[in-house]
């Protein structure tokens, strides 16, 4: 049965067209996958289906739901439709959620806004909407208290709490690592098949497309370029587009193998016997105080030219190891150095080594100062330096170009640039005092595959052409392999495996990291370009 029915829906914002004549569909009890890069107007087209266009926003062609014209409906109606039949969840969920309430409450609200129950039966609904959606916390938590899972978690909570028709899930997993995307996905699935709900997911990864979708919809600028079964779109894709998002997707970096004969260099990154605990509140007055283990006897090395992946699940360590491998924090106890000197010394960090080393954020706009044009920004590092460059304007110039830029960038003011160019720019400030390690925390998982393929392949050029040290984490698997030659899993604090990456993914040893290729999402064979 047809739930929703898009048909040439044109949107203009001002004197900007946005959407050309878009044709969509959603049957109930199914899922319908919206894919395509940053831009291409796939959250779009949800906030046109939900009434939630900008301001100037000017709009023609039909968005028809359960008979009526949602283009044509008053915003009262619109509001009841809102969490009553269309439930939203958005790709992050912190930001979607009121820090100064309880989880519970919020979902009560849901309910309280559309129904005339009591504070008390919507606190008791509360609570039985969030054990359905596998949330095994109290409703009194509040949201800084959860993992990103559990917080995503509440928001789908939210947005089915009143058992919806049509729930829009707007990059619902992007920012998860593998075994939480799979619950989630799993757990989508299992509402559309309980409630015989129709679902729009909107995603940029097609391996999770490939997984779950029943109807696929690719857009590009605006325009849906080709859509139909799922099957039929990954086996017998006819647009041009369509078939470099599926290249993208599985894109291998050229990179260079180490060799065998190699005398083996010695280590530069020693990490030995590390401990670092943090307190917790007392469950007891009187009691002794708990600790929470962060990290519990780690142990690493990265030699110079190596490039060294680290995976595992959201609170597993990595941000705290990679604190501390930075400086940025003292362990209790264990050794951190870098070519034999330490990185914390007499209670501070030590700037001698602190200065070979250089780290790009998963959030590159969230790392730079929107008031600073691009040149000083690449240039921060050099307050670390004993001594400032002479030829300051050379190496900014150099730096850019290397990662793909143009000089004349440097003029610029980072929001003139795409999230591809940013990161681009983050590459740079992290090259420009030739640092010998270089941390990548999540550098790609906010990206779109095409981007995301630039990016790696730039990341691996770079890496052979400066015999670069790294130490790449994500939670994307397929990633870490394309562009690494070790790899390390990380589970509760303890590196549980460490290997070659093929001998690691290809015979894994340990269960757990079983357990994560196992939850990885990919493109089945026919797919893999």
């Amino acid at each position: 049965m047809t739930l929703l029915s898009v048909q040439n829906l044109t949107l203009n914002i001002g004197p900007h067209p946005i959407l050309h004549d878009v044709d969509l569909t959603v049957e109930a009890g199914k899922i319908t996958a919206i894919t395509g890069e940053s831009g291409s107007g796939k959250s779009m087209t949800a906030l046109a289906i939900m009434g939630l266009l900008p301001k100037g926003s000017a709009t023609t062609g039909t968005i028809t739901f359960e008979g009526g014209d949602l283009l044509q409906t008053s915003e009262p109606d619109l509001c009841d439709i809102r969490g009553n039949d269309i439930g939203m969840v958005f790709q992050e969920p912190m930001t979607a959620l009121n820090p100064v309430h309880t989880i519970g409450s919020q979902v009560a609200e849901t309910i309280r806004i559309h129904t005339k129950a009591s504070k008390s039966d919507a606190m008791a609904q509360a609570a039985t909407m969030l054990k359905r959606v596998g949330l095994e916390v109290p409703p009194d938590r509040y949201p800084h208290e959860l993992s990103g899972g559990q917080r995503q978690r509440v928001v789908i909570a939210m947005a089915i709490a009143l058992r919806p028709k049509l729930l829009i899930a707007d990059e619902p997993t992007t920012a998860l690592d593998v075994t939480t995307q799979a619950r989630i996905l799993t757990l989508l699935q299992s509402l559309v098949d309980e409630f015989d709900m129709g679902l729009i997911l909107i995603t940029h990864d097609l391996a999770v497309v490939a997984d779950v979708a029943d109807t696929i919809t690719v857009m590009q600028q605006g325009r849906v370029v080709e859509t139909g079964a799922a099957t039929r779109v990954l086996t017998q894709t006819q647009h041009p587009y369509t078939k470099a998002l599926l290249a993208a997707s599985s894109h291998q970096p050229a990179k260079q193998e180490p060799s065998a004969s190699q005398t083996p260099a010695p280590p530069g990154l020693v990490v030995q016997n590390v401990t670092r605990t943090y307190p917790l509140p007392r469950q007891n007055v009187f009691g002794p105080r708990p600790h929470f283990r962060a990290l519990d006897d780690v142990s690493l090395t990265i030699a110079p030219g190596e490039r060294v992946g680290l995976v595992g699940e959201s609170g597993c360590g990595k941000s705290t190891l990679t604190r501390a491998i930075l400086g940025l924090e003292d362990v209790q106890t264990g050794t951190i150095t870098l070519d034999g000197d330490p990185v914390f010394a007499s209670n501070r960090p030590n700037l001698s080594v602190r200065r070979k080393m250089q780290v790009v954020f998963q959030d590159p706009y969230g790392s730079f100062n929107p008031r600073h044009r691009v040149g000083r920004l690449v240039s921060e590092p050099w307050h670390l330096l004993e001594n400032k460059p002479q030829n300051g304007g050379d190496l900014i110039a150099q730096a850019l170009t290397d990662v793909g830029l143009t000089p004349s960038d440097a003029d610029k003011y980072i929001h003139e640039f795409s999230g591809g160019q940013r990161q681009r720019i983050a590459i740079a400030r992290a090259l420009i005092t030739q640092p010998d390690l270089i941390i990548f925390d999540e550098a790609v998982s906010a990206l779109d595959v095409s981007v995301r393929a630039q990016i790696l392949d730039l990341i691996a050029d770079l890496g052979t052409k400066r015999r670069l040290a790294y130490l790449f984490i994500s939670h994307d698997l397929h990633v870490v392999r394309a562009v690494t030659d070790r790899v390390l899993v990380m589970q509760k604090g303890r590196i549980v495996e460490d290997g070659p990456t093929g001998q690691v993914y290809d015979t894994p040893q340990h269960p757990y990291t079983k357990e994560l290729l196992a939850a990885a999402p990919h493109l089945p064979d026919f797919a893999e370009v």
